[in-house]
């Protein structure tokens, strides 16, 4: 397939950041095209974004005339097109416990403190930071609770979150450990999560795909 692939991306949407590790996990090469999502209130509430997606979201992946948004939508994209380092498992019962692991952070956890949700405490409802970020927590906690149960122990969990390849579960949690540690969580309580994520960082597809490794991420300081 020789359509380039580009990138709509915020080096710190956690969203954004589980494609990066699918594309880095296929191998892929891509463009990022950075669209900051605070800076002047937000650039994907202009027109010329609002074109590209009218969620007004990120991530979205560009190939050729496509334009692909949800994440969860285009790793299994990725999946179907380039089927070579399969992000999803060859059975439909693992398959299923995957995403059942993927929905868990990307529809239980994570819309409940992205962006948009937080802001809108903040200017409409003039919620307090800290009540803010203990919102974030609480959540956070409370899908890790599930999800270090469905992890622990059971005879699929390997290295990763299914076996000892790297794949679309994983791909969700990392980025959700990122935010969970960005808010102050002691992540001690959940042992299992923190061994996967280690075993998953210590490879380059997941070191590449860093919030702090991308293009549009701030200097340090």
């Amino acid at each position: 397939m020789s359509e380039s692939l580009q990138l709509y991306s915020y080096w710190r949407s956690s969203a954004a950041y589980r494609v990066r590790i699918g594309l880095n996990l296929k191998g892929l090469e891509y463009e990022i095209v950075p669209v900051h999502l605070v800076r002047d209130g937000g650039e994907q509430h202009s027109i010329e974004y609002r074109e590209i997606n009218p969620q007004q979201l990120v991530p979205v992946l560009r190939h050729g005339h496509r334009r692909l948004s949800q994440s969860l939508a285009i790793l299994e994209y990725l999946d179907e097109m380039w089927p070579h380092r399969a992000l999803l498992p060859s059975t439909a019962r693992e398959r299923q416990r995957v995403r059942a692991l993927a929905l868990l952070v990307a529809c239980d956890i994570h819309p409940l403190n992205n962006l948009r949700v937080l802001q809108y405490f903040e200017n409409e409802w003039n919620v307090p930071q800290p009540e803010r970020d203990e919102w974030v927590r609480h959540w956070i906690v409370d899908g890790f609770d599930a999800a270090e149960a469905m992890l622990a122990d059971h005879p699929s969990t390997g290295e990763y979150c299914e076996g000892n390849t790297p794949g679309y579960a994983d791909c969700c949690l990392i980025p959700q450990i990122y935010n969970a540690r960005r808010f102050g969580m002691d992540m001690d309580q959940f042992p299992t999560i923190q061994r996967i994520e280690a075993a998953c960082l210590a490879l380059p597809a997941f070191d590449a795909a860093r919030p702090e490794q991308q293009p549009d991420a701030p200097a340090p300081k």
